[in-house]
């Protein structure tokens, strides 16, 4: 029996095939039709859902594998599309070029949902090339414009060279006989595995725009906003993807999962601070979601790959939902009169709020503890960066100007938010744990890796929470300015690429 997701390709090609003949404005029924396949393409996917539980994981030989970890990326990308391309519908009514911005969308979607089923990692970089192809020609839509044409630029070098790492990575593994996903983890260690996991964890790192060539997220946004949305809540997910499919051959590796763990954190805090600095909505989002895939990286170096899994799904689904309404959000700021007094944390307050909720924080982990067992240390350690992020929340309830209710409810976010990680973290665990590796047991290296990164993040959250008491000072004015260009290493890349000289087409 064919697994019903792996039609869902197909109908997305033979609409994609319908729009591609009537590619200019107002084609008709085509956007129509292109919301219509998508709906499809969901409904086969909930099919698919209901014939795993019932038949188990299938294959279709040694391409496409349908499971558990592939359901739930489908049943995503199958949802964020449909909503995608719903807006689509009215947000490129009356453009000269309408029918194919449909059917480029509906190949990404195709694309993206055959790169998720892959059974074996030559599928996988076939779909990986074949997603840069279209989004090249996305973020090409306005030509005429030269930040477009930079942007589009910086995405083709850097995609690709993923790819040339991904094609690298099958050549070695073709070699050892563990090309396909299921193999991986029962390939001996050899010079060539070793190699073939570096150069994963490469790719891995340029698909999610890690630091320092996390550049080109931030210029999508010269595309149509319907394309910042696809690809800030999926198709930056799918470096993600490639760590999952192959994480027992990445966990086999103490320095490939050091290196996720320390590149993650890197740019996790990289991304959170830049973000700080942003006035323009859409740039925030994007190094919001820089920083979130650094946040991805650290989870799989440090083996949560269940919570890893989670993040991509609350992230996409947030994601979506703030580039397709990032419209609305500039009007209602631009609707605020008179902003009302901002509650400024003192030292005294930071302090106070930083040993409140790590107090609750070791409350709440005591009591899980006992009800279902202890955690792992990589997972207290993520919890423990985590409500460092509730600590800010914390200190504007505690400060001196802050009213009554603010820290009441403060306080009660702080308790919701450590309930819901641990009750998250289970609720992944017993969905999809079984098809996942377990974390490690951390060793002297692991240890020092958990240490710097709760080190870290403390650090970066004390500095946003004493945010608004050095922001605007004199002395740091300039410092301001440097951290809002993310100290220029975006344009160190224009430059080395000539994407400085960009010239519109004419």
């Amino acid at each position: 029996m064919i697994p019903l997701p792996l039609l869902a390709p197909l109908v997305l090609l033979a609409a994609a095939l319908v729009a591609a003949t009537r590619p200019g404005r107002r084609p008709r029924a085509v956007p129509r039709l292109s919301v219509g396949a998508a709906l499809m393409v969901l409904l086969l996917v909930l099919a698919g859902a209901v014939q795993l539980a019932f038949t188990g994981p299938q294959t279709l030989g040694p391409l496409f594998r349908s499971d558990v970890l592939s359901t739930v990326m489908a049943l995503l990308v199958g949802f964020v599309g449909w909503i995608v391309l719903r807006y689509t519908r009215n947000y490129l009514d009356g453009e000269a070029r309408e029918g194919a911005f449909h059917a480029l969308m509906l190949v990404t979607l195709a694309a993206v949902l055959a790169l998720i089923h892959a059974a074996s990692l030559p599928v996988m970089t076939l779909a990986f090339a074949v997603i840069g192809l279209i989004l090249r020609q996305l973020l090409l839509f306005y030509s005429d414009r030269p930040e477009a044409r930079r942007a589009a630029l910086k995405f083709t070098l850097v995609w690709g060279a993923g790819d040339g790492a991904l094609v690298l990575a099958t050549a070695l593994l073709w070699g050892q006989g563990g090309a396909s996903f299921a193999a991986m983890g029962a390939l001996p260690p050899s010079a060539a595995t070793v190699a073939a996991t570096a150069l994963i964890v490469l790719a891995a790192a340029l698909k999610t725009a890690a630091f320092p060539l996390h550049g080109w997220l931030t210029e999508v946004m010269e595309a149509p906003t319907p394309v910042s949305a696809l690809l800030h809540a999926g198709v930056i997910n799918a470096g993600g993807i490639l760590l999952l499919r192959s994480a027992d051959l990445v966990q086999a590796s103490p320095g490939a999962m050091a290196a996720l763990a320390m590149l993650g954190g890197l740019t996790a805090l990289f991304g959170a601070v830049v973000m700080l600095t942003q006035s323009a909505i859409k740039t925030a989002l994007a190094w919001s979601t820089i920083s979130q895939m650094g946040f991805l990286l650290l989870q799989c170096g440090l083996g949560l790959w269940a919570l890893a899994l989670l993040h991509i799904i609350a992230h996409s689904l947030y994601k979506a939902h703030a580039f397709l309404a990032s419209g609305g959000a500039v009007q209602s700021v631009a609707a605020i009169r008179r902003p009302g007094p901002v509650a400024v944390p003192s030292l005294s307050n930071v302090a106070h709020a930083f040993a409140l909720a790590l107090a609750l924080y070791a409350a709440v982990a005591t009591g899980f503890a006992l009800l279902a067992g202890p955690k792992s240390a990589q997972a207290l350690a993520l919890g423990a960066m985590l409500v460092f992020g509730v600590a800010y929340l914390v200190a504007q309830g505690l400060a001196d100007a802050a009213p009554t209710a603010l820290t009441r409810r403060t306080a009660l976010a702080s308790a919701g938010a450590t309930l819901a990680y641990f009750s998250f973290q289970m609720l992944a665990t017993h969905l999809w744990g079984g098809a996942l590796p377990v974390p490690p047991q951390p060793g002297a290296l692991e240890w020092a890796l958990i240490v710097l990164a709760v080190a870290s993040f403390g650090l970066v959250a004390v500095a946003q929470a004493l945010f608004p008491l050095w922001a605007h000072h004199p002395a740091t004015a300039g410092l301001r300015v440097h951290v809002a260009n993310g100290f220029y290493l975006n344009a160190l890349l224009d430059r080395l690429i000539g994407g400085f000289r960009a010239k519109p087409q004419h």
